[in-house]
């Protein structure tokens, strides 16, 4: 069989894929003449075209190129939290043996795939730990009952590979400065309570790490450089405990770190102080992920509710003040790519209404390619009550009222009702048949390289020219002159059978995608 590579942006055709979690596509090369067609082959003495005749408008010598187009489509990140303090989501015992263990995470990622899921959350630091392979910090006592303890696996190695093979992004979650959740919990050596103790805080029966603390600051910025140099995670993603939420019994004991601020000359309140040590955080991650790997994607889950009253009529907990979170500052500066805000009320409640707090959200934006995308609580479901299969239908098409426009979509806290009820299960499969990339990084603009085809038999090979800028390739078929998308597929290459008229476009780290190769009749 004689195979024939055409130059890099070839035509290319995609084959249907076979089932919600793997992925046979293929592609074929449009216009060139067939190889070794002795009907079409200037050497042949049968050939009745004289490939030196100047009336033949033909010129074999003349070298077919590829045609590309420019595609694209509506972008929507669908995401979940996988929260592992506690074992809410995963694992489920944590005496069970890593095989397991392992098993159950894999299972996971195949529910959220199976739900139309193209972002998975995965808490990776509940308490100053790790779910990785960490010199920093002890493997999380959430896996295994004690602090330090060798799982025998690689949780976030094992979650980022099964979810790329789904085509679902792996986010890394961090608890910026919860330190331990219970100040009874027996710390290994390494911890950071012990290793930073002078900046340990105990608060409403946890430990807290001082956001103050330049040491404190600079060791979760280390962390965080830890997990993308070492990991091929798509997003770093910080939760809303940032200062504790108030446990109405007294304030935050940061006294001494504040008389210090101020005796050093410091001007500002002590509210606007708390929220400038939390804005030094995002701003030092913001400047370590852009250094290091600018594909990924940061951002931040924050309370729900800016301030009282913003946008009117809303009520409940000032944010602003309490916990000294200051999203709003944080997007202007763009040192986030995305908010998150915790939604975690129905469209029906309202003095906090999801319809009223999604639009003010989406608002803030200024059309730099960031945007907010919806904490839906999805660990609330209750078909006898407010949160109804209907609910959620109703929250996802306000979010989707507004992609384009400042959000760009929305993530599920929990995952649990996706693993255990059938009805959930296909409520969410429904709403997400097509498939969808989230948004592009804005931080990022570069553009992938076309990808390359390669003719073999009946079928082509299309492949990605650099791996290490791409995650995979977008696939899409022509309906009604246009092209819609088909699939997408983590990985360097799809192989696609003749058939329709399709266009293959590979997908960046960044989410960007390069023009697209066409392909078919």
């Amino acid at each position: 069989m004689r195979v024939s590579t055409l130059v890099s942006g070839a035509i290319v055709m995609l084959a249907a894929a076979c089932g919600p979690r793997g992925f046979d596509v293929v592609v074929i090369d449009g216009d060139p003449a067939p190889v070794d067609d002795p009907a079409t082959d200037p050497t042949d003495p049968t050939d009745p075209t004289d490939p030196t005749d100047p009336t033949d408008p033909t010129d074999p010598t003349e070298p077919v190129g590829p045609t590309l187009v420019d595609v694209s489509h509506t972008r929507e990140l669908r995401g979940a939290w996988v929260a592992t303090v506690f074992g809410i989501n995963w694992p489920s015992n944590s005496s069970a043996s890593a095989a397991v263990k392992e098993q159950e995470l894999r299972d996971l990622i195949d529910e959220a795939a199976d739900a139309g899921l193209n972002a998975i959350f995965f808490q990776v630091r509940p308490e100053s730990d790790a779910l990785y392979a960490s010199s920093r910090e002890p493997w999380s006592r959430f896996l295994t009952g004690t602090q330090g303890r060798d799982p025998g696996f690689d949780p976030l190695g094992v979650a980022v590979e099964q979810a790329h093979a789904r085509g679902i992004e792996l986010h890394a979650w961090m608890n910026p400065y919860r330190g331990l959740t219970s100040s009874s919990v027996t710390a290994a050596a390494n911890h950071v309570t012990r290793t930073l103790a002078q900046d340990a805080v105990s608060y409403d029966g946890g430990i807290w790490m001082n956001p103050a603390s330049p040491a404190v600051r600079a060791h979760v910025t280390a962390v965080v450089q830890d997990i993308i140099e070492g990991y091929d995670v798509d997003g770093i993603h910080f939760d809303d405990y940032f200062y504790p939420y108030p446990d109405g019994v007294g304030s935050f004991p940061d006294s001494a770190a504040f008389t210090a601020y101020t005796q050093g000359g410091g001007t500002l309140t002590r509210s606007a102080w708390r929220r400038e040590n939390v804005n030094s955080l995002i701003e030092d991650t913001s400047v370590a992920i852009a250094a290091t790997r600018p594909s990924v994607r940061f951002g931040v889950s924050p309370f729900g509710i800016y301030r009282p009253g913003t946008p009117a009529g809303i009520t409940g907990l000032d944010a602003f003040e309490a916990i000294a979170c200051d999203p709003v500052t944080w997007l202007a500066m763009d040192w986030v790519d995305y908010l998150a805000p915790q939604l975690y009320w129905p469209t029906t409640q309202t003095r906090q209404a999801f319809g009223t707090l999604l639009p003010w959200w989406a608002s803030l934006p200024d059309g730099d390619g960031r945007f907010v995308v919806a904490g839906m609580n999805l660990s609330a479901y209750d078909p006898s009550g407010d949160w109804t299969l209907a609910e959620y239908e109703a929250q996802t098409d306000i979010v989707r009222a507004h992609l384009g426009e400042g959000a760009g979509g929305s993530i599920l806290y929990h995952l649990d009702p996706l693993l255990t009820d059938d009805d959930v299960k296909a409520t969410f499969s429904a709403l997400n048949v097509t498939r969808a990339l989230p948004p592009p990084v804005a931080a990022d603009l570069t553009v992938p390289t076309v990808p390359t085809a390669t003719i073999d038999g009946d079928t082509t090979v299309v492949t990605v020219d650099d791996a290490n800028r791409t995650k995979g390739l977008s696939v899409y078929v022509e309906r009604d002159g246009a092209f819609v998308l088909e699939n997408i597929v983590f990985g360097d290459r799809v192989v696609i059978p003749a058939g329709e008229r399709r266009a293959v476009a590979a997908i960046g780290t960044n989410d960007r995608e390069s023009r697209a190769v066409v392909v078919g009749p």
